[in-house]
């Protein structure tokens, strides 16, 4: 009778599962429990505070990847548990994790106490999803907020001169606006609205309900509690913990929780078949902000690491993992010549994460194929360079009067202390229209398109994934385990490790490098490079973009 019931349990839950029911109740669980955030790489850290030392850990997107499509075809693995609670990561980490399950070729069950943006996008993936009744919801849009800070610099007496090529290029415009630019505040909307687009049709698509509807909802905030994601069809049932318990102890055909045989996602992933040391894939992470030197993606140290990897004859095929905002350009300089260097001797696959605009654009724009997510910020094919002028806040504020005495006509004009002059600025202008027409003619070249196509694209316009798709500066919407094989492939290879680059550090030589203070200086080397920035003469493709709320709960 167990094996009748479970056959009819299974056959209510609408599962496409190549088991039978005994296959069913012989295998596991796998269990993901989100408490973890999901980072590009993943990690495993010391925090050291006033509070005392505490652990801190992140999970690889690419483990988690791999795992579950390893148990998409592992008989062992009878179904899929996710837990969305805490759940915490990027958007393009989420769109990819929400790809594979959707795809999995075993049932999955998404349970949580809340539901936000994200953690909602993430579970709707699942064949059946059940919340708490006591639960929240908050599934209300996304939004990006800009501080605007040109009235405070007036009040302080600084004075901030923006040299730019490109209407949309808009990272210095906080310092000399006090409000946002129509060009700016258009490509936001139509950014957010593209991402929220995307999300909401994948979402009504698997829920099987109306997109026109699910909008009015969320606009009509009818989404506030768990009874309303029920009469809505969002979720499937409301359960509390205890009763989700029996409810995967009625799946199993046994009594209790502790007699389901489960696994972690964790230790699933752990277990991974390394395969021939002699032929890699190399998975070449640019995480974070371009800069000279110090923290971030370090121009001069991250090319001696896409040296090495040229040079290890093991490497049979390299995926360039980007997911950066972009910063200095001769950094970024610096990596793309090392990446056409690489390029020359094994093929190179790009694979966006949750930024890959202006610089990070730049280093990647050559390879043989780019694959994003559509919720990828990508693009922002622009410069700028700003100049500020502290004199007068030096005297206006502090009371302090600087003199700067120079040998030339212009030699003080990189001291920061007195505006440009109207022969200063146009240098300054050339300088940035030479380093505008050079990006858009590595475009050009790399994407095998006309410079006043790219041109008509650029301007410094940010754009996300699916747009990027639609317009020719991507390739293909893809998870980073798409960009390995399709590395793999091009490489003729069948059989192949997958190693990560640079590498990393073992938590144990961090933690000491922490407690003898190496690691506080580099966050001082990182606050010194944005200064540097943000407050000195200089050029750079990007500055940090305004953060996109994705509310994930």
């Amino acid at each position: 009778m167990k094996k009748i019931y479970l056959i009819a349990a299974i056959a209510a839950l609408s599962f496409a599962i190549n088991a039978s029911a005994e296959d069913f109740l012989k295998g596991k669980l796998l269990t993901i429990n989100l408490k973890e955030s999901v980072a590009e790489r993943g990690d495993k850290s010391f925090d050291l505070s006033l509070g005392g030392l505490s652990r801190s850990s992140s999970v690889s997107l690419l483990s988690l990847e791999r795992a579950l499509e390893k148990a998409s075809e592992d008989k062992d693995i009878a179904m899929v548990y996710i837990n969305t609670d805490h759940f915490s990561s990027g958007t393009a980490a989420m769109e990819e994790i929400r790809g594979i399950l959707s795809k999995l070729k075993k049932p999955v069950v998404a349970y949580g106490t809340d539901f936000g943006n994200g953690s909602y996008y993430l579970a709707s993936a699942a064949d059946k999803v059940f919340m708490n009744p006591e639960g929240e919801c908050s599934i209300n849009g996304l939004s990006s907020t800009q501080f605007f800070v040109k009235d405070l610099l007036d009040t302080l007496g600084v004075d901030i001169q923006l040299i730019r090529h490109g209407k949309f290029k808009s990272a210095g415009e906080m310092y000399i606006r006090n409000d946002i630019s129509p060009e700016n505040r258009l490509q936001y909307e139509e950014l957010l609205g593209s991402i929220w687009g995307s999300f909401l049709e994948e979402i009504a698509s698997s829920r099987g309900i109306s997109e026109k509807d699910l909008r009015s909802w969320i606009d009509g905030l009818q989404l506030a509690t768990a009874e309303d994601m029920l009469e809505k069809g969002l979720v499937d049932g409301l359960k509390h913990r205890d009763e989700m318990a029996k409810y995967l102890c009625h799946m199993f055909g046994v009594k209790e929780a502790s007699d389901v045989r489960k696994i972690s996602i964790s230790e699933y992933a752990s277990d991974l078949e390394k395969g021939p040391s002699s032929k890699k894939i190399a998975v070449l992470y640019a995480d974070g902000e371009i800069v000279r030197s110090g923290s971030g993606i370090a121009g001069e140290k991250f090319s001696k690491e896409i040296a090495k990897v040229r040079a290890d004859s093991t490497v049979k095929a390299v995926v360039f993992r980007v997911n950066s905002p972009g910063g200095e350009v001769v950094a970024a300089e610096m990596i793309r010549r090392e990446i056409e260097l690489l390029m020359k001797d094994k093929p190179v696959v790009a694979s966006y994460g949750g930024y890959a605009a202006s610089g990070g654009y730049l280093i990647s724009a050559a390879c043989k194929k780019i694959f994003t997510d559509n919720s990828t910020l990508t693009g922002s094919i622009g410069v700028f360079g700003m100049v500020p002028s502290l004199g007068r806040a030096m005297r206006k504020t502090f009371h302090v009067n600087p003199v700067t005495i120079g040998t030339n006509e212009h030699s003080t004009m990189g001291s920061g202390m007195k505006p440009l002059s109207k022969e200063e600025q146009a240098w300054y202008q050339e300088k940035i229209e030479g380093i505008y027409d050079s990006f858009v003619s590595t475009v050009a070249e790399g994407r095998s398109m006309t410079k006043e196509a790219v041109d008509s694209l650029a301007q410094g316009r940010v754009w996300s994934g699916k747009d990027a798709l639609e317009n020719g500066l991507a390739d293909e919407r893809g998870t980073l385990m798409d960009a390995v094989r399709y590395a793999a492939d091009l490489a003729g290879l069948k059989k192949y490790r997958i190693e990560t680059y640079p590498v990393k550090k073992e938590m144990s030589e961090s933690l000491m490098e922490m407690l003898s203070g190496k690691e506080t200086k580099k966050d001082d080397d990182l606050v010194k490079s944005l200064v540097k920035s943000y407050f000195a003469p200089g050029f750079h493709t990007i500055a940090r973009m305004p953060e996109i709320k994705i509310n994930n709960k």
